[in-house]
């Protein structure tokens, strides 16, 4: 980064903050730069998931729940974000007969109950998630507890796998996915609304922006999703060779939004191995409003990369639902710990941020990162601005998607993906 010869005090952690809600939004949320991002529980064990809400309360950030659902132990007095996946936990029913093994729908009165808890602070649509795009989950029946199927709302034992499939079936088209978010909005009493991706075909990002356009809702929030984020639980090729990075993710649709006049109405989330002041504040240099983070608080959480998330047999208690391995985890130390690492992150990103002359992270801009680059023999510089400017994920001009007249501005990547987006949403 580039320090400035006028640097600027630290700014309050209160003025770092970022209010997420846009004009449709009526209960906007006051959100922190850095927060716990999805892992669910029955994914985590009861432990992991207490030491990571009372962390949350403790340092006044939010907690993720995963698509899991929500359990006593994310209700333990933090914020939470609700992570709405394709299984509908604690919002939807069993399909009888089912169609496939493990099949759920929605159930709007089920989700109206939960969304309208006052721990309940923003609501995000699960599309995608980086380390394994497109392909849904499972959750073998050998890790399902009574408190877990009561999360999810499984019903009565026995149970089998639970499914998470790769699509969701409340909706199946881009006009599709935003009166869905109409109807979350509703039924939540006005809370923000928003999705979360990792993104993968340009055009069906496009897609959606023409369906929110034509139908005038807005997410409240986008979660990017970076191709590099990791689970225990995803295939290797999937986690190693799908998936947009989160960098190109979030220059991607900050740069489309830009261009279809949207950008001041959608709040930008992105993770994908944010774990250090300056990994933050460079995702603010490209476009981000704030992030989220899992695998560093994992890392507080006293994760050894055991790789046994998928076994029940995770050594450190924080992937398994075996009482005896469950209780070597102390939730009281564990919590203190992740919230001291949240303080200390988001500390050393604001001193960072004042080091560039700003006075809050709004004022960060790309043209203060540099990076190397290829050219005169590996020794060349270029600042982000530089790349946003020339890279294939460009920043286009504001509205230049929208404005006939602007459209001699646009790259012919742009052109391409904005006419293909407009084939999806009107054949959807």
């Amino acid at each position: 980064a580039g320090h400035s010869m006028f640097p600027e005090p630290m700014c309050d952690l209160d003025e770092a903050r970022v209010l997420v809600g846009g004009p449709a939004c009526k209960q906007p949320y006051s959100a922190a730069l850095l927060n716990i991002s999805a892992m669910s529980y029955g994914s985590l064990s009861g432990s992991a998931v207490s030491a990571l809400n009372l962390g949350a309360k403790k340092g006044g950030f939010y907690h993720n729940t995963g698509e899991g659902g929500i359990s006593k132990y994310h209700l333990l007095g933090a914020d939470v974000v609700w992570n709405v996946g394709t299984g509908y936990f604690a919002c939807g029913k069993n399909v009888e007969p089912p169609a496939f093994k493990g099949q759920r729908e929605f159930d709007p009165e089920l989700f109206a109950k939960n969304a309208t808890r006052p721990e309940i602070k923003m609501i995000e649509i699960k599309l995608s998630q980086g380390a394994k795009p497109s392909h849904g989950g499972i959750l073998p029946a050998n890790k399902i507890t009574p408190v877990i199927a009561d999360a999810r709302g499984l019903g009565p034992p026995p149970w089998s796998d639970c499914n998470s499939p790769p699509r969701h079936s409340a909706f199946s088209s881009p006009a599709g996915l935003m009166k869905f978010v109409a109807q979350l909005r509703e039924l939540s009493g006005g809370k923000p609304i928003g999705f979360k991706m990792c993104v993968g075909r340009p055009e069906e990002f496009a897609a959606l922006c023409h369906a929110m356009i034509d139908s005038g809702t807005v997410p409240d929030f986008i979660t990017i999703d970076g191709g590099e984020g990791g689970t225990g639980a995803a295939p290797a090729e999937f986690q190693d060779s799908l998936g947009m990075p989160a960098r190109d993710g979030l220059r991607f649709i900050n740069s489309m939004l830009i261009g279809c006049n949207l950008r001041d109405q959608v709040k930008l989330i992105v993770a994908g191995k944010v774990y250090s002041g300056f990994a933050l504040v460079r995702m603010l240099a490209t476009g981000a409003d704030l992030c989220n983070t899992a695998r560093s608080m994992m890392f507080a959480l006293g994760c050894i990369q055991a790789l046994k998330c998928n076994s029940n047999h995770c050594p450190t208690g924080i992937t398994t639902q075996q009482p005896h391995l469950e209780s070597g985890l102390d939730v009281g130390t564990k919590a203190l710990r992740v919230a001291n690492y949240q303080e200390a992150t988001v500390h050393s990103a604001l001193e960072i941020i004042g080091a560039l002359g700003c006075k809050s992270p709004k004022e960060v801009t790309s043209d203060m990162i540099y990076r190397r680059s290829a050219t005169n023999g590996g020794y060349g510089v270029e600042n982000y601005a530089d790349l946003q400017a020339e890279a294939y994920f460009a920043k286009l001009p504001e509205g230049a998607l929208v404005d006939p007249a602007k459209k001699d501005q646009l790259p012919p990547q742009y052109v391409g993906w904005w006419e293909k987006g407009g084939e999806i949403y009107k054949k959807a």
